[in-house]
C-alpha cells in the first residue's frame, strides 16, 4: 500500500491509525511499485517505465534498433475535461 501526501503530520497519522488496526511495516520510500518506477524530486513525482520498455526491447531484439522521433504539434493545448466523473467503485 502507497501512503502519501503533502502534509508530514497527516501521513505519520495515517500510518499509525493503520498500523494500530492492521499488522503493516514501513518499508520507507517507494522505488518500483507495480512495475511502475517512482522517482521523488523535490516537490513533484515522476512515474515511469522506462526499465520495462528497455526488457521488452531486449526480449525480443529490438534494443539496437534506430529510433525515429515521433511528429507533435507543440501549438497544441490540452483542455480540461468538463464531462461527468464516472463512479470509480462501479468500473475498478
Amino acid at each position: 500500500m502507497l501512503i502519501f501526501g503533502t502534509c508530514d503530520v497527516i501521513v505519520f497519522k495515517t500510518k499509525s491509525f493503520l498500523a494500530y488496526k492492521f499488522d503493516m511495516k514501513d518499508m520507507g520510500e517507494a522505488s518500483v511499485i507495480l512495475g511502475v518506477k517512482v522517482v521523488r524530486k523535490g516537490d513533484s513525482i515522476l512515474l515511469s517505465q522506462g526499465h520495462y520498455v528497455e526488457r521488452l526491447l531486449k526480449k525480443f531484439d529490438y534494443y539496437d534498433c534506430k529510433s525515429v522521433t515521433t511528429p507533435y504539434d507543440v501549438n497544441s493545448q490540452l483542455k480540461q475535461n468538463k464531462g461527468d466523473s464516472l463512479a470509480q467503485s462501479r468500473y475498478a
